[in-house]
């Protein structure tokens, strides 16, 4: 019985210590370190320095997927739009996202970054950045929640380094700066915020009156909307599951919380893999194009004792709830693809009758006194980003709105921007995706005079209202 425990245990950390991002077994947190890169510059915290050649490589392939930013750099050698930009982000920290820093550093700007979810960073990548000294970068995988908002903090709070934009994911860090430094909010420039979760606060602080600064929604842009959530969760919904629990699709009973643009990209994968999908919504149109896509619309308490996995998508909270964990079946997936650690209540499951097992990174058991268990993968958090990987090109073009977003809130001229929120105008949504087509060696038909005078449109566009999605 001693050598199958040992046996266990042993299994148990290589399970652990095999996450595809982190070689260190050095356990010292981060921030008891002393770090320097090559050059002696120390002004990062990052797990293990050494890793840095081997993030560089991963950034080079990402380079390879991301034209359009590539082309951006190219066409910003001479010009520096973002010149004295000072710029404070909070993303997940990836070989993509490392492909955008260096693009705005290679635009002018001055970087300081921090990560918007402890699963999500590279710690390869987040290596190589400090290196490279283009971003001053304070995360690594794994953080605790208290890491989380001492690497904002580090990140916003320098002496001499006022910044004067802000790239957030989620809205924690504007959050903070909000509350934390209402004199320096003050006198930032311009807001853009990629995350439906991040949109809404950001809503709720200029319904309110206390938004004094310029916002730009880019998650509701048509280069947002339509290819990172729908496209990108179409794939990596399949590649988060795959690597954490090796499930079999075909036949599986699957529940999708939200139907939503991620919500549609999840079942359209899950179908397509046989799987029986059923979808709960709130949302009356969001509802029938369920049902015409071919969903069972359900209410999520007459499936949750019959299916396979669950998987929430609505940027809300308290989506799945104790009650409904309680009734789940034996080996039942629970995971979230939305932003926030708030649409699954993970917090009712510490308690004490309930068991907590460690399988291997971000997989948990969860055990029943009754012995039923069900896998919850990421403690609840965003499942591609913290247990497997995302396209790149997808992110190519999510990137290239986010840093065509920073130029023009930055550069615009006095008054063309209130204190309110606004959606990237539609000439460069339009842009962002003509950027993309040499890649599918596409071409564009042209309109003729006739034509454009014909539809009451510019031959260059734009070529849709700024309400189409």
């Amino acid at each position: 019985k001693k050598k199958k425990k040992s046996l266990e245990r042993s299994l148990r950390i290589s399970f652990t210590s095999a996450s595809y991002t982190d070689s260190s077994d050095d356990e010292t947190s981060p921030r008891d370190k002393q770090q320097k890169n090559s050059k002696g510059n120390g002004d990062f915290c990052i797990k293990n320095i050494k890793q840095a050649d081997f993030g560089r490589r991963e950034i080079e392939i990402a380079e390879q997927e991301m034209p359009a930013l590539m082309a951006l750099r190219k066409r910003a050698q001479g010009e520096k739009p973002l010149a004295g930009a000072k710029i404070v982000g909070c993303t997940h920290i990836t070989a993509q996202t490392a492909v955008l820093m260096e693009t705005l550093s290679a635009l002018g700007a001055q970087c300081r970054w921090a990560a918007c979810n402890i699963y999500s960073t590279q710690n390869e990548v987040a290596a190589a950045l400090a290196e490279g000294g283009e971003a001053h970068v304070f995360a690594w995988k794994g953080e605790s929640e208290d890491d989380f908002w001492w690497c904002i903090d580090r990140c916003v709070n320098v002496e001499g380094w006022q910044p004067n934009m802000i790239l957030d994911d989620g809205g924690d860090l504007t959050h903070w700066i909000y509350k934390k430094y209402p004199s320096m909010f003050k006198k930032i420039k311009g807001i853009v915020e990629e995350s439906v979760t991040g949109v809404h606060r950001l809503y709720q602080l200029s319904k309110a009156g206390k938004l004094c600064v310029p916002a730009m929604n880019v998650n509701d842009s048509v280069t947002k909307q339509k290819f990172d959530n729908l496209y990108c969760c179409r794939e990596s919904i399949l590649d988060g599951l795959k690597r954490t629990t090796d499930v079999m699709f075909g036949g599986k009973q699957v529940v999708v919380c939200g139907y939503g643009e991620v919500g549609k990209g999840c079942c359209a994968a899950l179908k397509a893999m046989g799987s029986i999908v059923y979808v709960t919504e709130i949302d009356p149109i969001c509802a029938l194009q369920a049902c015409m896509d071919g969903f069972r619309l359900v209410k999520l308490t007459e499936v949750i004792r019959q299916v396979d996995i669950v998987i929430t998508c609505t940027g809300n909270k308290n989506v799945v709830v104790r009650e409904n964990l309680d009734r789940m079946k034996n080996g039942c997936i629970v995971c979230n693809m939305g932003h926030s650690n708030t649409e699954i209540d993970v917090a009712s499951l510490r308690t004490p009758e309930l068991t907590w097992e460690r399988v291997r990174s971000q997989v948990d058991h969860v055990i029943w006194p009754d012995g039923k268990r069900i896998v919850l993968l990421a403690e609840g958090r965003l499942l591609n980003l913290s247990c497997s990987t995302v396209p790149t090109f997808v992110l190519s073009i999510t990137a290239t709105t986010q840093a065509l977003a920073l130029i023009e809130l930055y550069n615009a001229p006095e008054g063309r921007y209130k204190q309110d929120v606004y959606l990237l105008p539609k000439k460069m949504d339009e842009y962002v995706a003509s950027l993309h087509l040499p890649t599918f060696d596409a071409h564009l038909t042209e309109l003729s005079d006739e034509q454009a005078k014909y539809l009451g449109l510019n031959k260059n566009g734009p070529f849709k209202p700024n309400y189409y999605r």
